[in-house]
């Protein structure tokens, strides 16, 4: 009975990885390496001429295994290349960058020789493979809150709390009036400006004039 073959390209940068992954691979029946790869750049070239599965290293010079994962995907036509990713780095945030570029699967490079035989059957068969670690960190990542949007000059200013009155010495400050003739201005007394200043300090937290005046201009107090 005639094996279907499953075609693979290895990409890697350093040879060393690439011929040993080769040696495991050549072990298989069912498994032909048809080329290998030292960077992004030329796995784009070769999936497009060959069509194999593709087993990818992240890290590399010229064009990362990310990016080089992307643009396979995008460039197919079919559900193949199918991309494995084989790399040391299993942080959430790489987990799912890879899954999101169009990788089959995610495999660490402590594996051993029966699994990363294994995951190559899997993604081959057109299944997602992500070991125990990285399906771990890939939940991480999801589940972590996603941080809010910066407020805007508006809300900040709006939550600041500031009053009408304290707006207007603001405004006055900006222009660099002193506080007697700010009090002038707006017909109160010196030690009322003062008071009013310090409010405004703490309400946003500014240490003196100058602060003030850069905090005034973020928020669009002018």
């Amino acid at each position: 009975m005639n094996i279907q073959q499953i075609r693979v390209l290895i990409v890697d940068d350093q040879r060393l990885m690439r011929e040993g992954l080769r040696i495991i691979l050549e072990d298989a029946d069912d498994i032909e390496v048809i080329g290998e790869a030292e960077n992004g750049m030329l796995a784009i070239q070769l999936a497009q001429e060959k069509e194999p599965d593709v087993i990818m290293d992240i890290r590399m010079p010229v064009c990362d295994g990310i990016e080089a994962t992307e643009r396979i995907r995008k460039q197919a036509s079919s559900s193949r290349p199918r991309i494995l990713l084989l790399t040391t780095f299993d942080t959430p945030e790489m987990v799912i960058e890879g899954m999101r570029a169009g990788a089959a699967g995610y495999l660490l490079k402590d594996c051993s020789a029966e699994e990363v035989s294994g995951a190559i059957r899997t993604v081959a068969r057109g299944q997602i493979l992500l070991q125990a670690a990285s399906a771990a960190q890939l939940l991480a990542g999801l589940a972590a809150p996603v941080a809010p949007p910066p407020p805007t000059p508006a809300a900040q200013l709006e939550s600041s709390g500031l009053t009408a009155r304290e707006l207007d010495v603001v405004k006055l400050i900006v222009k660099g009036h002193n506080n007697t003739e700010i009090a002038s201005a707006l017909s109160v007394s010196d030690s009322t400006i003062k008071t009013h200043i310090n409010h405004i300090f703490a309400k946003l937290g500014a240490r003196d004039r100058a602060q003030l005046v850069v905090l005034a201009h973020q928020l669009g107090i002018a």
